[in-house]
């Protein structure tokens, strides 16, 4: 896989809160951006549920050219009933911010691991839960940032001469 230069966002979709993370173009540091309120409404209609027209919207914005969506992965590395879940959910944001692609990364302690960084610097109680979203989907992003540049540095990528 050959590295494209771009923005990239980290997606931790929960049920309550989407939380939304961007790196810079280069791929190097992973940041908080935003979190959105989930969208959980069933009405059949054309429109996208907000959440991912909001998505959309930063995709346009910071002319995102990847979308990672971390996929909840259990401690025996199987994919349960949340996994589907996910699943569908990046499929249907892969509709709306078509052509831009939406990949699925490993998320396993995302969200622990967030919350735990966010206690060792001092936030806690509803200033995390404020906050551990956006920090869930940095550690996705930054997770799949330094697994993909590894795997290049390994050969999997295309080298400049």
């Amino acid at each position: 896989m050959e590295w494209t230069r771009g923005r990239r966002l980290g997606v931790d979709v929960g049920t309550v809160r989407v939380g939304v993370a961007i790196c810079d173009p280069d791929g190097i540091l992973a940041t908080p951006l935003v979190t959105l309120a989930r969208d959980n409404s069933t009405t059949q209609s054309d429109s996208a549920p907000s959440d991912m027209s909001e998505i959309a919207e930063l995709v346009r914005v910071h002319d995102v050219v990847q979308v990672i969506v971390g996929l909840p992965i259990t401690l025996a590395g199987k994919e349960g009933h949340a996994a589907a879940l996910i699943r569908q959910y990046a499929d249907g944001l892969a509709i709306v911010v078509d052509p831009v692609p939406v990949l699925l990364a490993d998320e396993r302690m995302s969200t622990v691991a967030a919350a735990r960084r966010l206690s060792e610097r001092g936030v806690r109680g509803k200033r995390q839960r404020a906050v551990v979203d956006q920090a869930a989907a940095v550690e996705i992003l930054q997770g799949w940032l330094d697994t993909t540049r590894a795997g290049m540095m390994r050969g999997g990528g295309t080298r400049a001469d």
